[in-house]
């Protein structure tokens, strides 16, 4: 059986996380920092702070997204592009989710950002693409359509990146997205018809 790149993904992800939990400095080191872009070059960081989590349940709730929704993708992206592709796709998400972010914020030393939820956030809306109808579980129990999933899940990160009430980067949830659903219709411009197709008969 080939080795899942997601459950690597996975794997080198809490690793890393685990060890900078404890490690102030390998913090300092990978997390989003844009000084350090801008005046050091260290342009490793537009991926490297997606390594990186506040905590465990931060941990915890982007690797189980990622695990339950990437399975699916990866074989799909896998198909079409090979085991790279995969990987090519997940790096993409996490800079092109960061980006505007970061040229928001690139002369804010104060700035500073970690996690994978928006190369989650991309591999999470791949699935609702191809699966408009799937259900997703809040909190393991509560069923939704995955269609009415996204429509909250934007709203909510539209509202609360203009709110700005927490320290939540919901710009990256909006822009990881985004770059999920574009880079199906690049690589597979049928997936419009299919989902089209899907969404237009829920049963």
């Amino acid at each position: 059986m080939p080795l899942s790149l997601n459950i690597l993904i996975i794997g080198v992800t809490c690793l890393v996380s685990f060890v900078a939990f404890n490690n102030r400095r390998l913090i300092d080191q990978l997390i989003l920092w844009p000084p350090a872009i801008n005046h050091h070059r260290e342009y490793y960081r537009l991926v490297s702070y997606g390594l990186i989590h506040a905590d465990g349940m931060h941990l915890l709730f982007n690797m189980m997204t990622l695990y339950f929704f990437g399975r699916v993708i990866e074989p799909l992206i896998v198909g079409h592009l090979g085991a790279i592709g995969y990987i090519a796709f997940y790096i993409g998400a996490l800079i092109a989710s960061i980006l505007p972010t970061y040229a928001q914020n690139k002369d804010n030393p104060e700035y500073r950002s970690l996690g994978a939820s928006g190369a989650v956030s991309a591999v999470l809306f791949a699935y609702i693409l191809i699966q408009p109808w799937s259900r997703i579980y809040l909190y393991g129990a509560i069923g939704v359509p995955a269609i009415i999933y996204a429509a909250l899940y934007i709203g909510y990160s539209i509202y609360m990146d203009r709110a700005r009430k927490d320290n939540v980067n919901h710009s990256a949830h909006l822009w990881g997205a985004a770059y999920g659903i574009a880079f199906l219709l690049v690589m597979e411009p049928s997936v419009l018809s299919v989902f089209l197709t899907r969404l237009g008969n829920p049963n």
